[in-house]
């Protein structure tokens, strides 16, 4: 256990950040370190004095210097970054399902910051956010062209302090400001409910640290409510990811036990490893085993009712270790559309006491030995967000869409022209949806009985016909290298 406690970490898809992670805390510290190339590191010296000393007006070192490491990194890949003293603590605090902010998820949209998702009962949900929001000013200032993590630094700030969004709605074709006061936010990554009897439906919206612990209470609740449940739905659409630990977790209470839940492999020797759906490879030292007590509670039910899994685009990370996983071991059925295709590792390394680097130091795969990167998880069926079909899933972000992405490992991709196809023709049908009443435009709820997806998992459970997609098709799969 001493190998597997060096590497076992947190890997997260930062919703929140809108940064997609994977990763592991580390000290810098390391005996094998590279030997530095000595000739561009002179260089690198003299561009910093000549900027010091030649610039048209005096430069703070530290900060040319800040500037200079986070550049390097965000050089390598979507997902590499370096962490100053602010933004260490804001990462740190992402995980825990608590921090002082606005409460969105938010993600990236043609320069701009878009609201994925307004967390339910936080100041942006009550101050009337939507999904789909476009924030092109933060206070007085611009966002075009900001990472995404310089908007998330400028608004969060302190309990009770106030941020002024300015908010483009595309489907009213209006701009407008909105005043948002900053509080605590704690997110509720949980939720479940019996959706007709003998059969349940519990969603994971993000995996935190209490993630695991509310997953395992929710499914005792169901199990208080109909101990004899024929059926359960496991949602992870829109799931961005979270810890590593929680996704092992998540996977234990379903999968037969010490079953491989996913392996990792890259350069280093210690990136090199199998978790498996056991204690030692989720379990936080002190803590207690929650799902080796629902599993004795419930009478191991979990670990043998019928399981449909629900994915989309938004499904990532660790989300896709949980879909693969279940998938791999033929423990679930797994309906939507294919996943984000988030699959590498990054390592959290500090640097000092409040710096840090996140560096992507391995890939991660399934059991049976598949890559996501860049490719997610295939459902065995392929069901539309609605009757009347998909329209807008092609304008969805993914994985192999994001600049310097890295590549799947198992072969070079092929460009999907399908695809760019798709979003033309998406683009014009959202134009003209726009044109209708805001109440017509409203998608259905997850987990609502509008909820069509959900309702074609509940189909199959019940052995009954489900609509399958008639346009969704795997997306190319990458051309192997001769």
């Amino acid at each position: 256990m001493g190998h597997k406690l060096k590497i076992a970490g947190w890997l997260t898809v930062g919703a929140l950040t809108g940064a997609l992670t994977t990763f592991s805390l580390q000290t810098v510290a390391r005996a094998n370190m590279a030997p530095l190339p000595l000739e561009e590191l002179q260089q690198l010296a003299a561009v910093f004095s000549m900027v010091k000393s030649d610039y048209v007006e005096p430069v703070d070192e530290k900060k040319l210097i800040n500037d200079a490491i986070a550049g390097m990194v965000a050089s390598l890949d979507p997902h590499s970054q370096y962490f100053d003293k602010k933004s260490y603590k804001e990462f740190r605090e992402g995980t825990t399902g608590k921090f002082v902010g606005v409460g969105i998820e938010i993600s990236q949209e043609e320069g701009l910051v878009k609201v994925v998702s307004p967390i339910e009962g936080s100041p942006a949900d009550r101050a009337g956010l939507k999904p789909g929001d476009l924030i092109t000013k933060v206070d007085d200032t611009a966002v075009k062209g900001m990472s995404l993590n310089e908007a998330v630094k400028r608004m969060r700030g302190e309990p009770k302090t106030q941020v002024v969004l300015t908010i483009f709605r595309k489907d009213e074709n209006r701009t407008f400001p909105v005043t948002i006061v900053r509080e605590e936010i704690k997110t509720v990554s949980v939720k479940s409910k019996m959706i007709e009897n003998g059969f349940g439906w519990i969603r994971v919206s993000q995996f935190q640290e209490r993630t695991v612990d509310d997953l395992t209470r929710k499914l005792e609740e169901l199990y208080k409510q109909d101990p004899k449940m024929k059926g359960l739905v496991l949602d992870l659409r829109n799931d961005p990811g979270g810890l590593l630990d929680a996704a092992v977790a998540i996977s234990a209470v379903f999968l037969p036990d010490n079953v491989t839940v996913v392996s990792t492999n890259g350069q280093l020797e210690e990136s090199k490893f199998t978790f498996k759906a056991a204690p030692e490879f989720y379990l936080r030292r002190g803590g207690q085993d929650t799902v080796a007590v629902l599993d004795k509670n419930t009478k191991g039910l979990f670990k043998k009712i019928p399981l449909v899994v629900l994915v989309n685009e938004g499904s990532a990370s660790a989300s896709e270790i949980v879909a693969g996983a279940l998938q791999d071991h033929k423990r679930a059925v797994l309906m939507g559309s294919q996943t984000f295709g988030k699959g590498s590792v990054q390592t959290v390394r500090q640097l000092g006491a409040d710096t840090a680097l996140k560096i992507t130091t391995a890939r991660y795969y399934t059991p049976s030995g598949r890559s996501i990167q860049a490719k997610g998880i295939v459902p065995e069926l392929l069901v539309d967000d609605t009757a009347e079909g998909s329209p807008y899933a092609a304008l969805r972000t993914r994985e192999a869409d994001l600049e310097k992405h890295l590549n799947s490992g198992q072969g070079a991709e092929v460009k999907d022209t399908a695809r760019e196809k798709a979003r033309e023709e998406a683009l014009k049908r959202l134009e003209e949806e726009s044109k209708k009443p805001v109440a017509d435009r409203k998608s259905p709820e997850f987990g609502s009985a509008d909820d069509f997806q959900l309702q074609q998992a509940l189909n199959h459970l019940k052995n009954q016909p489900v609509k399958v997609s008639k346009t969704q098709a795997e997306r190319p799969a990458e051309k192997k290298e001769q």
